[in-house]
């Protein structure tokens, strides 16, 4: 029964308390230990005080600053958690922190970047000095680098509340009881004159110009150090001067300090204290605002401290997403400062939040998901692409809108590597067979050429051997002449790929027939082409034990690196790799007829920009729902039939082995010009019957 009295309470505190931070207990009467919560195993900070072997009166300002700290509630000053009092100890648990004091030697050593950093730092203590000051008529009294504290996201907190005060009561600075907090007293505290002419805020003031100096200087010393200026920034000079005045009356008030420093030019003037005000006052912004903030916040990330942007605008950039009107404007910052996350942590905060968006059913965000998977891509799971991811991207082949459609084809050189058997080999070339053979944008049907080629290596061997070959040379007949030049050079990228047998059957042939083609774009690669293939069975022809080095990649999941049959081809491997083609805005011209030669001047293949692809007609517009094409959509891999290269009307029937598609009866009516024509020849003949000689 005693011993449940006797019991050490400190076991009933929900946090275990690990090693001290070393330096910190010279200029406090606190100890601070690292501390994690029982259970979560969140980090925390636990401040003990000894109270067996401190004296009365230190006990009396530990308590006094627990009792601040936990009604004292503001963004800027240390976050209170929990407390626990013993007979012994007096345990404070807040927020984890560093004190700034033994941080100095952590900050960046880029100039532009600390220069930054210290603006927002500096900014939020004035701030917390003047919710005290003016908001709580109260003093700090104690303002120095050893009473700002650093969280894990960068912020600087006031903190060390042991000697706060009312600025009605005695205008005396207290006594403070570690002897190294001795150098930062104002002058006026042994001149009796001086103390006379004191203001609410004079002795926070002469703190923070102290705190200033160590910020760019390091730990002061001597107070005569104070005088050294020359680390100081320019733009801040006049201002600390002011503050570490010997007048107390001429310091200037923390509020005036925010108002000054934040004009044009002024040190709290840049664009990181800008970006963390505009985010803590985000949800009163309206949409036009934030969309213009998100837009070029990218911008402005690299010079930004990466624990800033990792746990401060990250976070941030997630809220305003998924709980606010954000738009797809915040995808480009957010997956920019993904990078900065570990693999766990990316798995929990960003990839829910991709799949989230994916199945949005917002243009736009469709349209900048599908621009930056290369941002985010190798941090997703197989299983999570092709469950959650693909079903909502394969939405995109069927989009009324071109450049949605054309920006879903190219995606597919990223998810390839993840895709299943089914995803890849069947859906996916399912959609590329009807995209290839009639979308209506020739820049659709050449990328979709190009993106076959690229993804080439993923497809199984056997779909591989019966697809790609009937692909290309559909492309090769295309009317668009980019799209012909993209099926040569496929062709010739993945060589490696087809029997020798195929080649002489039917690869070469069908080049053969460019040869005389309009556009000399075409010609040129069909010929080089040309005389790779035929060197190619020339030797095998010399020695047809090279017959089974040729076709080693033809049956084989995994090509073969280095290759000996593939280097003729190297140029075309390079084209087709690292291009796709730029289309233009053609959608407001209906599509030649797929019989013919569209004779128009070729567009060339550009290198894609890395931060937008490229779009076939204006700009993505907004929509609330995704429209989808009515028209038949039940192509599959097999419309890659091995007849379908000779077939001349591949654009008006489906020759697949399955299934036939009639042509329209529509097709056979005449029209009224060529109705009055025949009825107009007929009435002209049946007059000359009537008027000719007997």
């Amino acid at each position: 029964m005693w011993s449940f009295f006797s019991r050490d309470s400190s076991k009933d505190f929900p946090y275990d308390i690990g090693e001290q931070v070393p330096g910190f207990e010279s200029h406090s009467i606190w100890t601070l230990h690292k501390a994690k919560r029982k259970g979560t195993q969140e980090e925390v900070s636990v401040f003990v005080y000894d109270i067996r072997g401190g004296s009365e009166g230190k006990c009396e300002i530990a308590k006094a600053a627990l009792k601040r700290l936990k009604t004292l509630r503001h963004p800027s000053i240390l976050q209170y958690l929990d407390s626990l009092e013993t007979e012994k100890t007096l345990y404070v648990a807040t927020e984890a922190v560093e004190p700034l004091g033994i941080t100095f030697e952590q900050l960046a050593t880029d100039i532009p970047q600390k220069a930054l950093y210290l603006s927002w730092g500096v900014f939020q203590i004035t701030r917390a000095l003047s919710f005290l000051n003016n908001d709580g008529n109260l003093r700090h009294n104690n303002v120095c680098a050893w009473s700002v504290f650093v969280n894990s996201s960068g912020e600087w907190k006031l903190g060390s509340l042991e000697y706060v005060s009312p600025v009605d009561g005695n205008p005396m600075p207290p006594h403070k009881v570690p002897p190294a907090l001795e150098v930062y007293d104002p002058p006026e505290k042994n001149d009796t004159n001086k103390l006379k002419a004191s203001t609410k805020c004079s002795v926070d003031m002469w703190g923070l110009g102290c705190l200033i100096w160590e910020s760019f200087n390091g730990p002061l010393k001597l107070r005569s150090n104070l005088k050294d200026i020359d680390n100081i920034p320019k733009s801040l000079q006049s201002l600390y001067c002011e503050l570490v005045g010997a007048s107390p009356s001429n310091r200037p008030n923390p509020a005036d300090v925010i108002t000054r420093c934040r004009k044009p030019g002024g040190f709290f003037k840049n664009d990181l204290v800008d970006t963390l005000l505009f985010l803590e006052e985000i949800q009163i912004k309206d949409k036009a605002e934030k969309n213009r903030f998100f837009s070029g916040l990218t911008l402005h990330l690299d010079h930004f401290p990466d624990n800033i942007c990792k746990h401060k605008i990250l976070p941030q950039l997630i809220n305003a997403y998924e709980y606010g009107d954000a738009g797809s404007a915040v995808l480009a910052p957010m997956f920019k400062l993904g990078k900065l996350l570990d693999e766990a942590e990316y798995q929990k905060r960003i990839v829910p939040c991709v799949v989230k968006l994916f199945a949005s059913t917002d243009r736009v965000t469709r349209s900048r998901l599908l621009q930056q998977l290369d941002l985010f891509i190798a941090h997703l799971q197989p299983q999570v692409v092709n469950e959650q991811i693909f079903p909502q991207v394969a939405h995109g082949f069927l989009d009324t809108n071109a450049t949605i459609r054309e920006q879903t084809v190219k995606s597919i050189i990223h998810l390839a590597p993840k895709l299943n058997y089914n995803n890849l080999n069947v859906e996916v070339l399912r959609h590329f067979a009807r995209l290839q053979a009639r979308d209506d944008q020739g820049g659709i049907r050449t990328n979709t050429t190009v993106c076959l080629g690229k993804i080439a290596p993923h497809l199984h061997p056997q779909v591989r051997q019966r697809v790609l070959v009937s692909a290309f040379i559909r492309a090769m007949r295309d009317p668009f002449p980019p799209a012909r030049v993209a099926g040569v050079l496929a062709l010739a990228a993945t060589q490696q790929y087809f029997l020798l047998s195929e080649v002489a059957n039917r690869v070469l042939p069908s080049l053969c027939s460019l040869t005389v083609d309009p556009e000399k774009t075409v010609r040129d690669p069909a010929f080089k082409t040309i005389r790779g293939f035929l060197g190619k069975l020339e030797k095998v022809s010399e020695d047809p034990s090279l017959r089974e080095t040729m076709e080693a990649d033809v049956h084989t999941a995994t090509p073969s690196i280095g290759n000996a049959a593939a280097t003729w081809a190297g140029w075309a491997v390079t084209a087709v790799t690292a291009k796709f083609y730029r289309s233009q805005s053609d959608s407001s011209r209906p599509r030649p007829p797929l019989t013919g030669r569209n004779l128009s001047k070729p567009a060339s293949l550009e290198q894609p920009s890395s931060s937008s692809l490229s779009t076939t007609t204006s700009s993505v517009t907004s929509m609330t729902s995704l429209e989808h094409e009515s028209n038949d959509t039940s192509a599959s891999a097999s419309d890659y039939g091995n007849n379908d290269w000779d077939n001349e009307n591949w654009g008006e029937m489906d020759v697949s082995k399955h299934s036939y598609k009639f042509i329209p009866l529509k097709n056979f009516l005449l029209n009224k010009y060529q109705f009055h024509f025949i009825y107009l020849l007929f009435f002209f003949v049946f007059w000359l019957d009537i008027t000719g000689p007997k």
